[in-house]
């Protein structure tokens, strides 16, 4: 899932967009984003006609220099299943002993 951030000028935000790939996918109908930006409440990602799936976030940038989220994503294809993001920008340990994927922002 390519992450991609655009700084925007006119606010102190940071806009990233959560993109997965069908084969990623799988089988999943349901894609949903849990991170340290949203006090890990799920985000359910768009499913498209091609089978991608995408959600767009805005990121506040003004509250320090540089700063890093953690994630995860779920997927709901009947087995639910946390998974980690192949393209992070990194990861990090988390309580559970696992890996969360790691989102870093610095601001230009």
């Amino acid at each position: 899932m390519p992450l991609k951030k655009r700084f925007l000028k006119s606010k102190p935000q940071v806009k990233v967009t959560f993109e997965l790939e069908k084969d990623a996918a799988g089988q999943a109908e349901k894609i949903f984003l849990l991170g340290e930006f949203n006090d890990w409440s799920p985000i359910e990602l768009q499913k498209f006609k091609n089978g991608k799936f995408k959600a767009t976030l805005d990121l506040p940038t003004d509250a320090q220099s540089e700063f890093e989220f953690k994630y995860k994503l779920i997927t709901a294809d009947g087995n639910e299943a946390f998974e980690n993001e192949v393209e992070a920008d990194g990861y990090r340990m988390n309580e559970f002993g696992t890996e969360n994927s790691l989102l870093s922002v610095q601001p230009c």
